[in-house]
């Protein structure tokens, strides 16, 4: 696709309703690898390692913690947007939302369409939200952070992925292999919905 052809931000109701369209996917996203049963993304294992730990729900991890995840971006000089605030916000809410409503599925064959559909589902929504133009995540500011230093969007959330994982298994977080496809999958998926969806 030529850059002429790469769609730009709209008006400001059209920027909000990718922004806050994107976080609700990225929580049914994340509600489809739980359900899944077959294994977290990396950020939900951590979360959810910390929710076994506190009793607390997923949702409500992934509000503390992104919150306490801004603290990083002051050495990043990144900035953070109404999209940022709203992230923090809604995504907990969206991805508890999401594991309420969805039904546990029991056939194997469903459970890799969830980890399937859930994983396409967070990259897209990445992209979207962030494309928007109010400003990244709080996660995703620190992938954003990184890639201004000269790291690919690939590389950066490899990177980033690879240590919550770790960090989440010590916790009790779930891993199977639909963390493993997580792992390898989203940063190709992320990088060729960029192409579509610029992060800028």
């Amino acid at each position: 696709m030529s850059e002429a052809t790469v769609p730009r931000l709209g008006s400001r109701p059209a920027r909000l309703v990718r922004l806050y369209g994107g976080l609700a996917l990225y929580g049914t996203g994340i509600g489809l690898q739980v359900e899944s049963g077959l294994g977290n993304d990396p950020w939900d294992v951590f979360h959810q390692g910390l929710g076994i730990r506190t009793g607390l729900s997923i949702g409500t991890v992934i509000i503390a913690i992104g919150a306490l995840v801004m603290l990083l971006w002051i050495p990043l000089r990144q900035r953070p947007g109404l999209g940022t605030i709203s992230n923090v916000v809604f995504l907990g809410l969206f991805a508890d939302a999401a594991i309420l409503l969805l039904p546990t599925p029991h056939h194997l064959a469903l459970q890799a369409a969830y980890v399937a559909f859930g994983v396409v589902a967070i990259a897209l929504a990445t992209v979207l939200y962030i494309g928007a133009g109010m400003g990244p995540g709080p996660r995703d500011g620190v992938m954003t952070g990184l890639v201004r230093l000269g790291l690919s969007v690939r590389l950066a959330r490899f990177l980033i992925e690879i240590t919550v994982l770790a960090a989440g298994w010590l916790l009790g977080g779930t891993v199977g292999v639909g963390t493993l496809v997580f792992a390898l999958a989203i940063g190709p998926l992320t990088q060729l919905f960029t192409r579509w969806f610029p992060l800028t």
